[in-house]
């Protein structure tokens, strides 16, 4: 195999190239510098040299700067999607002209196209909120989707990853660790997570049955989450006990959103996202539970 990644470098893009290479694939991955530090044996392009004549067995698109990374300014939300519609017009224009094109391309999105609602439960048949988190995602698909007449396309809406190498748990860990740990808001909001181990054993599941030749290969969109979303003041807990530390404090949601802003519903608003078409195809997950998993990274 042959595989193309844009944002390999990334926290989930690095993953699956670890796990990729381990299976003996080459992979490539398109940046936007060439001087983007990669592994032994990664090449690394830029997004002007891709070529007609290449041929990739697959390409997995993943590029977009992090939606929690700074505050939502009207320039910022410019920059998230610029982040993400770039890269993935540079592959479909790319598809559109390669002589041998791939066999699927698996594209990046997140559980953020549903919007915020609360405790009900999403599937993939669910209708969206219309809000930023939503025309975001919404976009980022469509984008991905213009190619569907070449090749199939399959639609990564990704929970809120969780590994200790990087995203939240990273984040959390130090304030966490020190004591520090709070509850946000009433702590009711629901977080739909994955095990980084996961969502990589899902995005290889589904890229193989393409490149197997399997004749129910998916296509469309797939909730990469765990199969038992929880609660924040569990999540809360969950973590603190892995950490042998207390978790005595509460964020108002009001401070939360006075500071924030409109990405203040990346923390107070939930989402309850299961993973019904992987569910559907048999995919077992190692980790559907959370205070297993944090115990099992953290200790």
């Amino acid at each position: 195999m042959h595989i193309l990644i844009t944002g390999g470098s990334g926290f989930l893009g690095s993953a699956l190239t670890e796990r990729l290479r381990r299976e003996g694939a080459d992979v490539t991955w398109l940046s936007r510098r060439a001087s983007t530090p990669a592994p032994d044996g990664v090449e690394v392009r830029t997004y002007s040299q891709l070529w007609a004549d290449d041929r990739f067995d697959a390409v997995v698109n993943l590029a977009g700067a992090g939606i929690a990374d700074r505050r939502w300014s009207d320039a910022r939300k410019q920059q998230l999607l610029d982040s993400r519609l770039i890269p993935t017009r540079v592959v479909t224009d790319w598809i559109r002209s390669a002589q041998a094109p791939p066999k699927v391309l698996l594209s990046g999105s997140a559980i953020g196209w549903y919007g915020a609602q609360g405790d009900a439960p999403l599937d993939e048949t669910s209708a969206p909120h219309d809000e930023f988190q939503h025309r975001l995602c919404a976009d980022w698909e469509q984008a991905a989707c213009a190619v569907e007449d070449r090749l199939p396309v399959v639609r990564l809406r990704t929970g809120v990853v969780l590994h200790p190498a990087g995203g939240m748990l990273q984040r959390l860990r130090w304030p966490f660790g020190l004591g520090l740990g709070a509850r946000l808001g009433d702590g009711r909001q629901v977080l739909s997570w994955i095990a980084r181990e996961d969502w990589v054993d899902a995005a290889v599941s589904l890229l193989r049955a393409h490149l197997d030749g399997h004749a129910d290969a998916p296509t469309g969109a797939f909730n990469l989450t765990a199969p038992e979303p929880v609660d924040n003041a569990r999540f809360t807990r969950a973590l603190a006990d892995a950490l042998r530390r207390p978790a005595l404090l509460a964020a108002p949601a009001r401070v939360l959103e006075l500071g924030l802003g409109d990405m203040a519903t990346l923390l107070v608003d939930g989402q309850r996202v299961l993973p019904a078409r992987l569910q559907a195809r048999g995919f077992t997950f190692a980790w559907p539970q959370l205070e297993p998993y944090l115990e099992s990274v953290l200790r």
